[in-house]
């Protein structure tokens, strides 16, 4: 049965809304990233069942607001042919989600969040790929998106294997996004995790979610996009490790 939303003491809740602050602080410097600082580091504080609904939410508000852009720019075949396996990842993480203790979703997201951030490190060359493969990245998308409510970085692997032209692949990715979180939100609800507690929580949030986008939005960072990356990787390995630690 998933945990209930525990009661934040006043402590808990200012370091809950430091690292929303941040994490979309650097969605708005970035464009990403988000979901991948908050919910490992929202973890150490409350369950996974908790965190990755409030997070997914507030991912899918920000990015319905923004509206689709370039829609004419959309890979409908990347998208057709990722949703199947998509909504198999989902099903099985759903699976996961329902039926894994608390402790065991808090040490697989420390592993995945920790490889996640030596892979952002890696010196990698620019790869090419068949739309086979839209049959794995399918299906982790969707199985860690559900899990973790970090699935995203999978989506972009596919479509980076496609070589879509930039405005294709800004266009593609954020419809799938909407596909994605929309149905995981309906399987959250349908699941019981949209409770009371959670859904002040979430009105709570969206504001602190609001000034960070609007923040990082008009901030400059001057660094190269491969060391902010980096920077974020070094974020995501220490959360990691704590949730390990946590574990």
């Amino acid at each position: 049965m998933p945990d209930l939303v525990p009661a934040l003491t006043p402590g808990t809740a200012l370091y809950c809304a430091l690292v929303l602050f941040v994490a979309y602080l650097i969605r708005g410097i970035a464009g990403f990233g988000s979901g991948l600082v908050a919910v490992p580091l929202l973890s150490l504080v409350a369950p996974v069942t908790a965190v990755v609904p409030l997070v997914v939410s507030l991912d899918y508000i920000g990015s319905a607001s923004q509206g689709m852009k370039n829609v004419d720019r959309i890979a409908w075949r990347e998208q057709a042919a990722l949703v199947p396996f998509m909504l198999v990842g989902i099903a099985s993480g759903l699976v996961l989600l329902w039926s894994l203790p608390a402790a065991a979703l808090a040490r697989a997201l420390g592993i995945f969040v920790i490889a996640f951030a030596i892979y952002q490190w890696l010196p990698l060359p620019p790869l090419r790929g068949s739309r086979l493969y839209a049959t794995a990245f399918g299906v982790l998308g969707g199985l860690v998106g559900t899990v973790f409510g970090t699935g995203g970085p999978f989506y972009v692997m596919y479509l980076n294997l496609r070589a879509l032209e930039k405005s294709a692949f800004r266009a593609t990715f954020a419809t799938n996004f909407l596909i994605d979180g929309g149905v995981r939100l309906a399987a959250y609800a349908s699941m019981g995790l949209f409770r009371v507690a959670l859904l002040v929580h979430l009105a709570l949030a969206l504001p602190i979610a609001a000034a960070g986008l609007y923040v990082g939005g008009r901030i400059h960072t001057g660094l190269p996009p491969r060391a902010f990356v980096h920077l974020i990787g070094a974020l995501l390995l220490a959360s990691g490790i704590g949730l390990l630690l946590r574990g």
